[in-house]
């Protein structure tokens, strides 16, 4: 994050654009993966009571979720999933990774983090260019994988896994991708997951929502004052580069606004 706001980023030498040498990972500006790890690599080090039930309610649109202590939060970035089963899929899927996952126990919830940056969310994915009758995009994807993963299908099975809460949100720049008020919608939810009859039941609704990069900073800068100094030179680093990641896109879309 230092390294971006203090404009080190780095660049290719021609010899490497070339392909003549092979350099050491640089940050690249337009890198999700980057973005990623920056923002909740601040987020796993301060203290969730003051920033996990806020981000969640806002994505969610309702005051869901309380401020309390997280009983074995765990935050991981980029968390393979199980791969999803060939008898239910008219397609071959490969494992689904996860751009952020966050448990805890009391209850025993799980949100699903998909992130963007300079890219819009995924129409097709591995192996599904929508043409077998169900929707492709990374956002059901999403939402029918961690379904499944918290056990609320009916699985062809002996033993049953332990029903978890699940929460799915679209983090980007900018809200308002229609996706997310479709998929609100449980009877559109359903028919977008196939065998959707072994969706006995559904997470409380809404279980869908999005975050804009604006709304982090707008619930970090409230919560300040509750935080530590050294909890408050992160957030203010990272309300820093939030803010420079949406110049930079603003600029590469010919956007002055």
């Amino acid at each position: 994050m230092l390294t971006e706001l203090g404009g080190k980023g780095g660049c290719l030498c021609e010899p490497a654009r070339k392909g003549e040498l092979r350099c050491p990972l640089i940050v690249r500006p337009t890198s999700e993966d980057v973005v990623t790890g920056h923002l909740f690599g601040v987020l796993k080090a301060i203290n969730p009571r003051w920033w996990l039930p806020d981000l969640l309610n806002q994505a969610l649109g309702e005051e869901r979720f309380r401020r309390q202590v997280f009983r074995n939060l765990r935050i991981e970035l980029w968390e393979k999933q199980r791969r999803y089963p060939r008898q239910h899929l008219n397609w071959s899927e490969g494992a689904t990774e996860v751009d952020v996952v966050i448990t805890w126990e009391n209850p025993k919830t799980t949100v699903f983090i998909e992130m963007k940056y300079g890219s819009q969310l995924s129409a097709t994915t591995s192996q599904n260019d929508g043409t077998n009758g169900f929707p492709s995009d990374q956002l059901i994807r999403n939402a029918r994988v961690g379904l499944r993963e918290n056990g609320w299908f009916q699985e062809d099975v002996l033993f049953h896994g332990e029903r978890r809460d699940f929460v799915l949100i679209l983090l980007t720049p900018t809200t308002g991708n229609p996706l997310v008020p479709k998929y609100r919608d449980s009877s559109q939810l359903k028919e977008a997951i196939p065998d959707s009859e072994r969706l006995s039941e559904l997470p409380k609704l809404p279980f869908i929502g999005e975050l804009g990069y604006r709304d982090v900073i707008d619930i970090l800068k409230q919560q300040r004052r509750w935080f530590s100094k050294p909890e408050r030179t992160l957030i203010d680093d990272l309300e820093r580069y939030l803010q420079l990641k949406l110049s930079q896109l603003e600029k590469t879309n010919g956007d002055g606004h």
